[in-house]
């Protein structure tokens, strides 16, 4: 299969393009359905010869291509209307009936409240084209009216979040006019997956009442129905929450599909070189070191410790707190007691064969660095994050 994708260096046109080579290079293995030979990149910067020979060879068409924020709004019917003209012109001049695909908005919903915009007239127009191409030539059409887009874009252009994101990100200034304004919101990630969906045959169909989306088992229009609704101010807190986490070490809940987890990732792709990394605090004696690394709102901490040759460390015990105990360099002892019973056990551990020792409340309990010339490093986890106000913790040597 041939793709053309039209708008390729736009924020979609490049996720999908990435995301296209990673299919036909075979390092995406996850559909196999898809079989790629080519794939056509057509943007600005293309000529009228290359959109010509794209048109003669493409199995299949995404069309990103559209103006968003003109100088002058009549641009808007030019860049989104007149393009698609020119992109069905050039099918139909090779009676090439591939399945082409439009990118649309919600704003073309003329029932809607936005649909007396410059930008929603011309996106109607662009739809109603791509209709009457349908039934004039045959070529299936699968048109999207897409919600508010978020993946990593120019800021302070078309979107907020990305505007927001990089503010954040590098210190720099910005307003919120109305915390409570309400987006819906279409992560990059699932919207490359919807098109994935329709290059397979599975893409899911709907109808629009006003602004809102009924999914439907056919219709007029194609969606992809992962959609997030956020307020603005939910997403600036959850960006400084994200913001302030390197010296908090506090990592906020980022459930699997969650818009605070996509927001995350969105986030760090604007951090500058500078803030890749950033210095933890380390508690350092003469027995070793103890870093705390993350805290998380609902699933306690993880930190490093380091024991030198010869260390012991730990030697007491909690009532409820439990941690789990990984060595990953270094050869030691780990030992736990019942306070109650007396009952002993051991663990003789080593980075050499990484196991996991959990440290029951109620057990007393140590590790020991057997070694005379090398650090013992183990990776701690702990239930909880530590509350010098209630530590649980009772020293009793083992």
């Amino acid at each position: 299969m041939n793709i053309l994708v039209t708008g390729a260096k736009g924020m979609v046109g490049t996720a999908l393009c990435n995301n296209l080579k990673n299919i036909r290079d075979e390092k995406n293995r996850t559909r196999e359905g898809i079989k790629i030979e080519e794939i056509y990149e057509y943007d600005m910067d293309s000529t009228k010869e290359q959109l010509d020979e794209y048109c003669q060879k493409a199995d299949f068409v995404f069309n990103f291509a559209g103006v968003n924020r003109p100088e002058n709004p009549e641009d808007f019917m030019k860049g989104n209307f007149g393009f698609a003209s020119d992109l069905l012109d050039g099918l139909k001049k090779y009676n090439n009936k591939a399945t082409i695909m439009l990118s649309s908005s919600v704003q073309a919903t003329l029932a809607g409240r936005f649909g007396n915009s410059e930008y929603g007239r011309s996106k109607k127009a662009g739809e109603e084209l791509f209709f009457q191409y349908a039934e004039e030539t045959g070529a299936k059409v699968a048109v999207y009216r897409f919600v508010n887009l978020m993946g990593h874009s120019r800021p302070n252009y078309n979107s907020a979040i990305s505007t927001f994101c990089w503010a954040v990100a590098n210190d720099e200034p910005f307003a919120v006019n109305d915390r409570s304004t309400e987006l819906e919101v279409l992560y990059i990630d699932d919207l490359v997956e919807g098109m994935f969906d329709l290059l397979e045959g599975k893409e899911l169909h709907c109808e629009f009442n006003g602004v809102e989306t009924v999914l439907k088992e056919k219709g007029k229009y194609c969606c992809v129905p992962v959609v997030h609704k956020v307020t603005l101010g939910e997403i600036v807190d959850l960006l400084e929450s994200f913001k302030a986490q390197p010296t908090t070490l506090k990592m906020p809940k980022m459930p699997n599909g969650s818009f605070a987890k996509k927001l995350y990732s969105l986030y760090l792709t604007y951090l500058p070189t500078e803030k890749f990394k950033y210095v933890m605090k380390m508690n350092v004696d003469d027995r070793g070191s103890f870093t705390e690394l993350v805290h998380t709102e609902d699933c306690g901490q993880v930190s490093i410790n380091i024991s030198r040759p010869g260390i012991t460390k730990g030697q007491h015990w909690h009532n409820s707190k439990w941690e789990l105990f990984i060595v990953v360099a270094g050869h030691g002892l780990i030992q736990e007691r019942n306070i109650n019973t007396g009952e002993m056990v051991e663990f003789e551990v080593s980075g050499d064969k990484i196991e996991a020792i959990l440290m029951i409340p109620g057990w007393t309990h140590n590790i020991i660095n057997l070694s005379d010339t090398e650090n013992l490093v183990t990776v701690m986890t702990c239930n909880e994050i530590f509350d010098p106000s209630h530590p649980d913790t009772f020293f009793e040597k083992v």
